[in-house]
C-alpha cells in the first residue's frame, strides 16, 4: 500500500494523505506544521494557493472525477 494517497475530491480540492513532501519548483519545502493531510486547490481562486481554502464553493467551481485507466506511456525515443 502507497504511503501517500491523493484523492480528488468532486467539486473541490485535491486531498493529499500520508507520509508526503511538498515542494515548490526549486525544491524548497512547504511548512505543513506536521500535517499529514492537506487540500490543494483545482479551482484556481484560493488566496492560500497552492492550497485549499474552501473558495470553490463560493466561485461555483464544478468537476466531478471518475477514475480512468490511462494509456501505456509512449516509448522514448532511441529506445
Amino acid at each position: 500500500m502507497p504511503s501517500t494517497k491523493i484523492i480528488i475530491m468532486n467539486n473541490g480540492s485535491l486531498r493529499v494523505e500520508g507520509d508526503f513532501e511538498l515542494v515548490d519548483q526549486d525544491g524548497k519545502s512547504f511548512g505543513l506544521a506536521g500535517r499529514e493531510r492537506i487540500g490543494l486547490c483545482r479551482c484556481g481562486q484560493s488566496a492560500k494557493k497552492p492550497f485549499c481554502d474552501g473558495s470553490h464553493k463560493a466561485c461555483g467551481f464544478q468537476s466531478t472525477v471518475v477514475a480512468i485507466d490511462l494509456d501505456p506511456p509512449a516509448p522514448k525515443p532511441g529506445a
